[in-house]
C-alpha cells in the first residue's frame, strides 16, 4: 500500500506516485502535507536539511489545492538559483502529469527573456522563478501576480545568503495582502524571522527535530594535513575510491579555477563551476556532471547552491565554510534517498577548533580519518588493475598481436612478467604522487606531526636555485643511493641546498655513494646534518671534481621548462649503478 494515501492526497497524485515509485512520506513530508491539505489556507513554515524532500511537501498539496479551471496564477514558487527552479519546476509537472490542464512555467535569468514571455502568455496557474528575473517580467507587465493566492519561499535562507531579501520585498508588495506564504528553508538565521514577523501571520510550523535534522546517512570526517598538501591529500582518496562521486567546496573563483586546472592536467576527471563562468558554460558543465561525465565538481559556494544531483557519494572540504550553517547546506548533498554518504572535510593543524565549533553547534560527530599513505596506494592500485585485467574483454586481435611480437617474453617466467607489469603499475603512481609518504599532521597543534627518531637528517647542496621540485630530488637520491623512495622521510628544499631524513636502517654509508657525483662541474656533496657545519664547508662544493658519473644537467629538473617525464627518462638511460 502507497503510505502518501493516508496524508490525504487526491487519488490523481497517488497514481502519479505510484507511478514514479513514491510509497513512503518522508519526516517532513509526512508532517506538512496533511497540515496544508487541512487547514488551507495558512502561512506555514517548514524546516528540514536540504534533500529530505521538500519539495514535495509543498508541491504535491499545492497541485491538489489548484483549481485548474481557473486560468490564472495562483501559485508562485521563488528559488534562489536556476538549476533549482529548474529541478522544481521539473517535479511538479511529473507529480501533475495525470491532469493535463494544470501548467507549470519557470522563468529565470541567464535565458532569453523573450521565450519566457511568450510561455506565459499561455494559460499558467504555477510560476517557478528567481527573483531576479520575475521582478523583470513584473517591470515589463508580462507577468500579474494579482490572482497569486500561495507564495512559496523554497530555500529561503539561502536566498537571503544570496542577497535577495530586497527583491523578495518588491514581489510580495505585488501579490493580494490575503496571499498567504509557505516558507521551506534548512536553517533558521535572524533574517528568516524577520520575514516571518513582517509577512506571515500565526504561521504553522513543522521542524524536523534535531535527531532527523541531521542526516543520519552522512559520516563526517576530517583529515589534518598541510595546507600545502589539501591537494596531494585528496588526490589519494581519489585514487584509492574510484568510485567516488562528489563536490569539492572552495572558497574563492580563483582558487576553484586552479584546483580543477591543476587536477584536469593530471588526468582526473573534474571541471570547475564558478560565477566567472557564463550560463551556457555552467549548464554544459553541470549536464557532464549529472551524466556522470566526470568524478568531482570543483564550485564555489554561490556556484553550487541548487544543485541537486542524485547519487552523490561525497561532499568534500577544501576550506570549511564560515557558518555552520554553511556547513549543512553542504553535506545535505550526500546521503540522500537512503543511501550513504561521506562529508570529508580537509583542515590545517591551527584549524582543529573549527571541528569543534561545528560539533558543538549542528550536534555531529566528526571521525578523523588519515590521508592514505603511499604503501596503501600502491595496494589498492594493484588490486584495482587486477581485477581491471581479470575481467576484461579478450580482443579478437590479441592472438594476431601476441603472434607477432615472436616470443619476445619467452625467456620470462610467469612471475618475471607480472613482477615487470605490477612495477609499471606503480611507478606510474610514484609519477603522479611524488610526496612524502605521510601527509598527516598533528589534529589541534601546528608542532612537528611525527617523532623523527628512526631517521637520520641529512644536507644535500641542491636547492631552490637548482629549480629542482621534491619529487625530483627524491627519484635523485633514491636512484644515486639505490635506497627505495618509501624510506625517504621529510625533505625540506631552501635557496641553495635541502635537507632530508632517512630511514635509519638503509642509510649506511649513504654519504659516500654521492661521492664522484658531478653535474656540470659541481660536486654534488651529501652529509649527516650532525657531521659538523655544512655551510662552513660551502666553499669546497664549489671546486671541480672528477666525476666517477655523470648525470644529465640540473636543466632537466626544471629550468628549461622540460617535463618530469623527459628527466626521467633522461634519468633511465643513464642509469648508476
Amino acid at each position: 500500500m502507497n503510505n502518501f494515501r493516508k496524508l490525504g492526497l487526491s487519488q490523481s497524485i497517488i497514481e502519479v506516485l505510484d507511478q514514479l515509485g513514491f510509497v513512503n512520506p518522508t519526516p517532513v513530508q509526512e508532517k506538512s502535507i496533511p497540515m496544508l491539505l487541512s487547514k488551507d489556507p495558512t502561512d506555514f513554515i517548514g524546516l528540514a536539511q536540504t534533500g529530505t524532500g521538500k519539495t514535495a511537501a509543498f508541491g504535491l498539496p499545492l497541485i491538489d489545492l489548484i483549481n485548474v479551471d481557473n486560468k490564472a496564477i495562483q501559485a508562485l514558487i521563488m528559488a534562489p538559483t536556476r538549476e533549482l527552479g529548474q529541478q522544481t519546476a521539473q517535479q511538479l509537472i511529473d507529480f501533475s502529469q495525470n491532469n493535463k490542464k494544470l501548467n507549470v512555467e519557470v522563468v529565470y535569468g541567464g535565458a532569453a527573456i523573450s521565450n519566457q514571455i511568450k510561455a506565459l502568455k499561455k494559460p499558467t496557474q504555477i510560476v517557478v522563478a528567481t527573483p531576479g528575473r520575475l521582478l523583470d517580467l513584473i517591470k515589463r507587465k508580462a507577468v500579474s501576480l494579482n490572482s497569486v493566492r500561495y507564495v512559496v519561499l523554497d530555500e529561503a535562507d539561502e536566498m537571503l545568503n544570496m542577497g535577495f531579501k530586497e527583491d523578495i520585498d518588491k514581489i510580495l508588495s505585488y501579490t493580494l495582502e490575503d496571499r498567504v506564504i509557505w516558507l521551506f528553508a534548512a536553517t533558521m538565521p535572524p533574517e528568516i524571522r524577520k520575514i516571518i514577523r513582517k509577512y506571515m501571520d500565526a504561521p504553522l510550523e513543522v521542524s524536523i527535530n534535531e535527531q532527523e535534522k541531521i542526516n543520519k546517512d552522512i559520516s563526517h570526517k576530517f583529515v589534518t594535513t598541510k595546507t600545502a598538501n589539501k591537494i596531494p591529500a585528496l588526490r589519494r582518496f581519489l585514487d584509492i575510491q574510484p568510485d567516488m562521486r562528489g563536490i569539492l567546496f572552495c572558497r574563492t573563483k580563483r582558487e576553484t579555477q586552479q584546483i580543477s586546472d591543476d587536477l584536469g592536467h593530471l588526468g582526473y576527471g573534474v571541471e570547475a563551476l564558478h560565477g566567472d563562468l557564463s550560463q551556457a558554460q555552467r549548464d554544459a558543465v553541470m549536464k557532464r556532471f549529472k551524466t556522470r561525465s566526470m568524478q568531482l565538481l570543483i564550485a564555489t559556494d554561490v556556484a553550487a547552491r541548487g544543485i541537486d544531483v542524485n547519487n552523490l557519494t561525497h561532499v568534500l572540504h577544501h576550506t570549511l565554510p564560515d557558518q555552520p550553517d554553511g556547513y549543512t547546506h553542504r553535506s545535505g548533498r550526500t546521503g540522500r534517498a537512503g543511501k550513504k554518504g561521506v562529508s570529508l572535510a580537509f583542515i590545517n593543524p591551527r584549524e582543529g577548533k573549527r571541528i569543534t565549533e561545528l560539533e558543538k553547534k549542528i550536534k555531529i560527530k566528526f571521525e578523523r580519518i588519515d590521508v592514505p599513505s603511499i604503501e596503501a596506494l600502491k595496494s589498492s592500485r594493484i588490486k584495482n588493475w587486477a581485477n581491471l585485467i581479470i575481467n576484461t574483454r579478450v580482443d579478437n586481435q590479441a592472438e594476431d598481436i601476441l603472434h607477432d611480437l615472436n616470443g619476445q617474453f619467452a625467456h620470462l617466467s610467469k612471475e618475471d612478467l607480472l613482477k615487470r607489469l605490477i612495477t609499471t603499475q606503480l611507478d606510474h603512481l610514484m609519477i603522479q604522487s611524488g610526496e612524502e609518504d605521510d601527509l598527516n599532521e598533528s589534529y589541534g597543534g601546528s608542532h612537528e606531526k611525527r617523532d623523527k627518531s628512526g631517521f637520520h637528517r641529512y644536507f644535500i647542496n641542491i636547492g631552490m636555485i637548482d629549480g629542482v621540485t621534491r619529487a625530483d630530488l627524491i627519484h635523485f637520491l633514491s636512484d644515486v643511493s639505490g635506497i627505495d623512495r618509501k624510506f625517504f622521510g621529510e625533505l625540506t628544499i631552501q635557496k641553495n641546498c635541502a635537507f632530508f631524513n632517512v630511514d635509519d636502517t638503509y642509510d649506511k654509508g649513504l654519504s659516500q655513494r654521492f661521492k664522484g657525483i658531478d653535474i656540470e662541474g659541481r660536486s654534488i656533496r651529501v652529509n649527516r646534518d650532525d657531521d659538523g657545519n655544512n655551510r662552513s664547508r660551502a666553499s669546497s662544493y664549489k671546486k671541480k671534481v672528477k666525476s666517477k658519473h655523470s648525470l644529465p644537467s640540473l636543466q632537466h629538473f626544471g629550468r628549461t621548462g622540460k617535463s618530469k617525464r623527459d628527466f626521467r627518462r633522461s634519468r633511465d638511460r643513464i642509469r648508476l649503478v
